[in-house]
């Protein structure tokens, strides 16, 4: 950006010097061509020169006879006698004058110029250190938090593990619960179970001995004809007793 400032500046003191030059040149073309528009007409009654190896030196003294034109010339000849001066001075004085003309004008244009420009790249490199700096806090905010995250992401592993390890135990101390829960219940079903089985067989038991003891009794107990008649026989005795007691 700098290097373009600079280009830039350059440029407008290049364009502002080509200004001052060709406001400048007319005056002295112009006193040039006045100068020597009675030579070149006296050429031209004299002849005209035509060999080709005599081109370079006619050039040099053209030039030759058209800075002495312009020295001659009644414009400077004038501003001489307003000064005071020879023809040669005033020429002289004529050319510092333009020079200075110059000067000034180019002077005026890097006045006009250069401060903007240095004061448009000034805002643009304090914007940009601006922007750099907000670039750079928000970079530095970042990073800290990223450090920040990093610093509790021990702890929360550890939290995570800590975590872990008492779920683990709680799910161990619960399915240790749950499967003396369901021993309890299996050992008490087997209990009933047994418990069950042992009143049955006892109930059992107790009938087989029933029938058993009536089946032993029936084979000790005999009935003969006597034992029979005697049993009639107290069968209506007491059949008879009770009709008599009732009357």
């Amino acid at each position: 950006m700098l290097r373009f400032s600079l280009r830039t500046g350059l440029r407008g003191l290049a364009l502002l010097s080509l200004a001052a030059v060709l406001l400048s040149a007319p005056t002295h073309v112009l006193f040039a061509q006045a100068a020597s528009q009675p030579q070149s007409r006296s050429l031209a009654n004299g002849g005209e020169r035509s060999a080709p190896d005599s081109a370079v030196p006619e050039k040099k003294e053209e030039i030759k006879d058209e800075n002495e034109a312009y020295r001659q010339s009644p414009t400077v000849q004038k501003f001489g006698a307003m000064l005071g001066m020879k023809s040669g001075q005033a020429a002289t004085a004529f050319e510092v004058f333009n020079f200075i003309v110059l000067a000034i004008l180019v002077g005026y244009g890097l006045l006009k110029t250069l401060p903007k420009t240095f004061r448009n790249r000034s805002t643009s490199i304090q914007k940009k250190l601006v922007d750099a700096r907000t670039a750079t806090q928000e970079a530095a905010a970042r990073l800290s938090s990223v450090e920040e995250r990093l610093a509790k992401l021990d702890a929360q592993i550890a939290g995570m593990r800590t975590q872990a390890e008492a779920d683990s135990v709680r799910d161990e101390q619960r399915i240790k619960a749950t499967v003396e829960d369901e021993k309890a219940k299996i050992i008490a079903a087997a209990e009933a179970e047994i418990q069950a089985a042992t009143t049955l067989a006892q109930r059992q038991i107790q009938q087989y001995a029933a029938e058993l003891a009536v089946e032993q009794a029936a084979r000790k107990l005999v009935v003969t004809a006597e034992t029979d008649r005697l049993l009639v026989e107290s069968f209506a005795h007491r059949l008879g007793a009770d009709k008599g007691g009732q009357n």
